[in-house]
C-alpha cells in the first residue's frame, strides 16, 4: 500500500507543475530539441521513457542513469530534411551502485546556404547558417532498489544568421520498478526553463523619430522581439519484458521480447501516444518497431541493431528509418561503447 501510493504522487506532481499554463500549438522556441536521440529510441516509436537503458536516457529520462553499470559513451548522426543534420553525443560515468553522471551535446545545424531576397531571388552574396545547441549535464541516484531519480542541467543556444538566443533548462525524472514482474513506470518532465528571445544587428534600424521634420537626426532603434516559451513536455511510460529479460511473463534463455508505451503531453501541440517494441536474440542481434499515434506526418518506425562483446567491452551499432510522408525517410545511425 505504501508503495501505490508513492506511485500515485510521483504521477500526480509533474502533472500539478505541468499544468500551470499552456502555450499555443507551434509558438514554443527551439523546436531542435523535440528531435529525439538515439537510433534505438527512435526505432522503438520514441517510447524509452520506462527503457531508459543506454546513453540516450540522457534525452529522455535522466533517472535511468542509474541502469547503466559501465562508464558509456554514444554518438549519432542523423541526414534530417532540406540538409539539416542532427547530432547527439552522449557520456554516462557510473559513480557507484547507485549513482552515476552524464554529459550531453545535441545540436541541429545547416550548411551555409545563400540569401535571397524579392529583389535578388538568384542570391543577395551573402550567406547564413543556422547553428542551434544544447549541452546538459545529469546526475541520477538510485534511494531505493526500486525506484531512482535525475536531473538534467542544460544550456540551449540557437543561432540564425545574425541574431541568437539562449537560456538554461531542466530535465526531471524518475524511474520505478513496480514489483510486478519486471514492469516499470518512468516519467520526465522535459524542458523546464526560462523563455528564449532573439536578439542580434539585424534587429538595430534607422528610425526616423519625426517624419514631418527635414533633416532631422535619425538614431538607431533597436527592434524588441518577443520572447518565447521552451517545448515543455511532460512524458509518462511503461514498459516490460514479455518473454526473457529479468522476471519475464515467460521466460528465454536467448529469446527477449520487450513492449513499451510513452503518453506525451506538450505544452505547444496536442498529447500523443506512442507504441515500441524491441526484439533481441541472445543480446546480440535486434529487431524494433514502432507506432506514433496522433502525429501529423509520421507514425511507423522500424530499425535494428547488433551489440558485440570485446573483451569486456560493449559496442553496439543501432540503426533507425522513419517515414515523414511528403518529407520524405529519415534514417539514423548511432554507436555506443561501453567499456
Amino acid at each position: 500500500m505504501k508503495r501505490l501510493a508513492l506511485i500515485l504522487l510521483i504521477l500526480s506532481l509533474p502533472i500539478s507543475v505541468y499544468s500551470g499554463g499552456f502555450s499555443k500549438v507551434g509558438t514554443a522556441a527551439a523546436q531542435f530539441l523535440k528531435i529525439s536521440a538515439g537510433a534505438r529510441p527512435m526505432a522503438m516509436g520514441e517510447t524509452f521513457v520506462a527503457v531508459a537503458n543506454d546513453v540516450s536516457t540522457l534525452y529522455w529520462n535522466p533517472a535511468g542513469i542509474t541502469n547503466i553499470n559501465m562508464m558509456s559513451v554514444s554518438v549519432s548522426h542523423t541526414q534530417w530534411f532540406a540538409e539539416i543534420f542532427h547530432n547527439y553525443a552522449g557520456m554516462v560515468i557510473p559513480l557507484s551502485d547507485n549513482e552515476g553522471f552524464g554529459i550531453s551535446v545535441l545540436s541541429l545545424t545547416t550548411n551555409e546556404q545563400e540569401v535571397t531576397t524579392v529583389d535578388q531571388p538568384e542570391g543577395a552574396g551573402v550567406y547564413y547558417s543556422v547553428n542551434n545547441v544544447a549541452i546538459g549535464l545529469s546526475y541520477a541516484r538510485r534511494l531505493t532498489d526500486w525506484f531512482s531519480v535525475g536531473v538534467s542541467a542544460k544550456y540551449i543556444q540557437e543561432d540564425l544568421f545574425n541574431e541568437s538566443a539562449n537560456t538554461f533548462a531542466l530535465d526531471i525524472g524518475t524511474y520505478l520498478k513496480t514489483g510486478f514482474h519486471n514492469l516499470v513506470i518512468a516519467m520526465c518532465v522535459s524542458n523546464f526553463g526560462g523563455n528564449m528571445q532573439l536578439e542580434g544587428r539585424d534587429l538595430i534600424q534607422l528610425a526616423d523619430i519625426n517624419k514631418n521634420v527635414s533633416g532631422e537626426y535619425n538614431p538607431d532603434a533597436r527592434l524588441k522581439t518577443e520572447p518565447y516559451s521552451l517545448p515543455l513536455n511532460f512524458r509518462v511510460g511503461v514498459s516490460m519484458d514479455i518473454l526473457g529479460g529479468k522476471d519475464p511473463f515467460f521466460k528465454s534463455d536467448y529469446h527477449r521480447w520487450t513492449l513499451a508505451i510513452d503518453g506525451n503531453h506538450p505544452n505547444d501541440n496536442v498529447e500523443r501516444v506512442n507504441f515500441g517494441t524491441e526484439y533481441s536474440w541472445n543480446e546480440t542481434v535486434f529487431a524494433r518497431a514502432g507506432y506514433k499515434l496522433n502525429y501529423d506526418v509520421e507514425n511507423w518506425t522500424f530499425g535494428a541493431g547488433v551489440k558485440l562483446n570485446l573483451g569486456g567491452q560493449n559496442i553496439s551499432f543501432d540503426y533507425a528509418l522513419v517515414d515523414y510522408a511528403d518529407l520524405g525517410k529519415v534514417s539514423r545511425i548511432s554507436v555506443e561503447l561501453g567499456f
